[in-house]
């Protein structure tokens, strides 16, 4: 390290013309910036400058040597821009790792505007619902709905969407009798995997609390699929209501036991990291958050981590 100093102070020795201007701008006696190109040519065994009371001349070896140590005075300083330019600009490739259904959706809406304003941004989507390691995958942002297992990445809080037990009308008149989440022991369930399975689902009745499980010989790892399932009439499933509004409202799906609520499932922003986040990442979590924002106005979060 020693001597990649010395090679940047003497590339500034040649630049200002003697030793005493580089001095002056390097923030350094002249007797110091002497000290270290001596230090260099011993170093080097050559000499590189030739000394006069009134100038100095490079030698034939100290020409070659000063092309090379601004070249690297010249990389270094377009590594500190490139730093920059991430820090301050969305520039670069994002990658974007996303719930199949949240990304088919979501993704391009939230972050048209970005890319459009950022021509630099590049931007590379990983689709799917199961669990991707964002550091095997250098994954710079990763969207995931519902609970968070412990880890030690960071969650920033994006939204909380309603969460709705859904099924097809002529299922749910196979049983006029399903009053109570127990009830629900009769039905199939369409089971989403990475929730786990099987699964215990809460209900919620003001202040009744209840716990039933939830099962069924259908599961998978993709929610669309899943509501495709539930529209063709072959069971019960956990569905955002967001993603089930249209069908809901032309009565293509039904809510089941539409006076208990499951809880709210939260949208969360997963990042390898908290601090120092390339200026793409954090443009990126703030288009989604006024996108989320836009579509649920009272189920935002604010900003913040989790």
């Amino acid at each position: 390290m020693d001597q990649l100093r010395r090679m940047a102070i003497f590339a500034r020795v040649v630049d200002c013309g003697s030793m005493s201007a580089a001095a002056r701008e390097l923030e350094m006696t002249t007797s110091a910036v002497s000290q270290q190109i001596r230090a260099l040519e011993q170093s080097t065994g050559v000499t590189l400058l030739h000394r006069s009371t009134r100038r100095l001349t490079l030698s034939e070896a100290g020409v070659g040597f000063y092309q090379g140590c601004a070249e690297m005075l010249a990389a270094a300083a377009r590594a500190e821009q490139r730093l920059a330019e991430l820090r301050d600009a969305p520039v670069g490739e994002l990658r974007v790792a996303a719930p199949a259904s949240f990304a088919g959706e979501h993704l391009a809406p939230a972050l048209a505007d970005l890319l459009r304003a950022h021509p630099r941004l590049q931007l590379r989507i990983f689709a799917g619902d199961e669990r991707i390691d964002l550091i095997e995958a250098r994954i710079d942002l990763a969207i995931r709905v519902g609970r968070l297992a412990d880890s030690s990445l960071v969650a920033r809080p994006l939204a909380q969407w309603p969460e709705l037990l859904c099924a097809a009308p002529a299922y749910l008149a196979q049983f006029p009798s399903l009053k109570s989440p127990e009830d629900l022991s009769a039905v199939e369930g369409l089971v989403l995997t990475p929730l786990g399975e099987p699964q215990t689902i809460e209900l919620s009745r003001g202040d009744e609390i209840r716990r039933v499980r939830f099962a069924g010989r259908i599961a998978g790892n993709n929610q669309q699929a899943l509501l495709q399932f539930t529209r063709q009439g072959l069971g019960v499933s956990r569905q955002v209501e967001t993603d089930v509004a249209a069908d809901l409202a032309s009565g293509r799906v039904m809510r089941v036991l539409p006076e208990w609520s499951l809880a709210p499932v939260g949208v969360w922003a997963i990042t390898p990291q908290r601090e120092a986040q390339p200026a793409k990442v954090r443009h990126a979590i703030e288009a989604l958050r006024q996108y989320l924002a836009g579509r649920s106005p009272a189920a935002v979060l604010t900003p913040g981590g989790a």
